[in-house]
């Protein structure tokens, strides 16, 4: 996959379904998306050929599940929905990734946004997650990292355990 056709909605298509199902959980546990959460109404509705006020009535649980089995969904929905999977879902992988890369960082969230890895870190810091978290977890990462910032983590793209 080519820095330019990684995006955010091609990763949701690509991720497991345990994974989307995990994400849209914590899309809907989200209380600072209320912008997303319509956009999300609205798009379930439509695609599922339900009322929105149908699909607003319903309780988290089976808007998620509703959620996980859209096979597409907009960019800005898909960027959110991979961003509170990760803070939610994955926080212990991605910090020990930023440990090992020697990146400051707060519960794994970077506080400098001009931190740049350095390229002989990255294979090492990858390993040290490979070796401890499931292969499609830490793809998805590391994919997502590569999606969202192609400039910073651009050598991420030669490993193997990007999405392809």
């Amino acid at each position: 996959m080519t820095e330019s056709t990684l995006t955010p909605s091609r990763l949701w298509r690509r991720m497991t379904s345990d994974q989307r199902l995990r994400a849209a959980r914590a899309f809907w546990a989200e209380e600072q998306a209320a912008d997303e959460h319509v956009q999300a109404i609205l798009l379930i509705a439509q695609t599922k050929k339900f009322r929105p006020k149908f699909v607003m009535g319903l309780d988290d649980e089976r808007r998620a599940k509703h959620l996980a089995t859209l096979a597409s969904l907009p960019e800005v929905l898909a960027a959110r929905c991979l961003v509170v999977y990760h803070l939610t879902e994955q926080r212990e992988m991605m910090g020990v990734f930023l440990d090992n890369l020697g990146v400051s960082h707060e519960n794994g969230i970077i506080g400098d946004d001009d931190a740049k890895p350095a390229a002989e870190k990255i294979g090492p810091a990858v390993e040290a997650i490979a070796g401890k978290y499931p292969a499609e977890d830490v793809s998805l990462y590391l994919t997502t990292l590569l999606c969202q910032d192609p400039d910073t983590w651009g050598e991420l793209g030669k490993l193997p355990q990007i999405l392809q």
